[in-house]
């Protein structure tokens, strides 16, 4: 069995328990995803399985995907993941569907974060910030960031304004509440990184 699965965020919502409590939920389209390659221990050194997601025209992808796509014999795919798997369960060509997960399972889904663009310090990092009235001329500022005389230069990892956003992000510990296997849709319990249309990889949570 593969430990997870390619999706594309589809957006927030909200859904009801059986006692009528509020959850909110991110909905996913997660796969169908093809297997198109198998890692080995005796050639790669571990074992995995390398899955292809959303698949496209030939012109869309470069020629060396291409070349891999037909050596598997598999129709050329805009994004391609590896994940753990049993190598025993697993064929080449295989289709992975979202029916690997079921309602209550605990998953890691990681992520492009949005593009916040340049930030300054009080959005970026949360600092509060200067007076407001009073003819105060330090309002929105990261303030003093020397060291006086000694070492005369601003220490590394300085917290300063810069671009926000737009990086690798794993959510842990998130709960299954829903699967619509016709659909290929699954609802997690709380918000997941990246905007809708984003590609989100699903893990089988092992930290639960």
């Amino acid at each position: 069995m593969v430990n997870g699965l390619l999706g594309e965020k589809i957006g927030m919502t909200q859904i009801f328990d059986a006692q009528g409590k509020l959850i909110p939920v991110t909905v996913v389209e997660a796969g169908p995803c093809r297997v198109i390659q198998k890692r080995t221990v005796q050639i790669d050194g571990y074992e995995a399985v390398q899955l292809a997601f959303h698949e496209v025209a030939e012109r869309k992808v470069s020629k060396p995907l291409l070349g891999h796509f037909k050596k598997s014999q598999a129709p050329p795919a805009r994004f391609c993941r590896e994940f753990k798997a049993d190598l025993s369960k697993v064929e080449l060509g295989q289709m992975i569907t979202a029916d690997i997960f079921k309602v209550g399972d605990w998953v890691d889904v990681s992520g492009i974060s949005k593009g916040k663009g340049f930030a300054g310090v009080m959005k970026r990092h949360h600092f509060k910030g200067g007076p407001a009235t009073h003819g105060s001329m330090f309002h929105r500022e990261p303030g003093s960031i020397g060291s006086s005389s000694w070492p005369s230069r601003v220490r590394k990892n300085k917290r300063l304004p810069g671009r926000m956003g737009s990086e690798r992000v794993t959510t842990l510990g998130l709960e299954v509440v829903e699967v619509r296997e016709k659909e290929n849709l699954i609802f997690i319990r709380g918000a997941l990184p990246g905007s809708p249309g984003a590609l989100l990889e699903i893990h089988r949570s092992n930290r639960v």
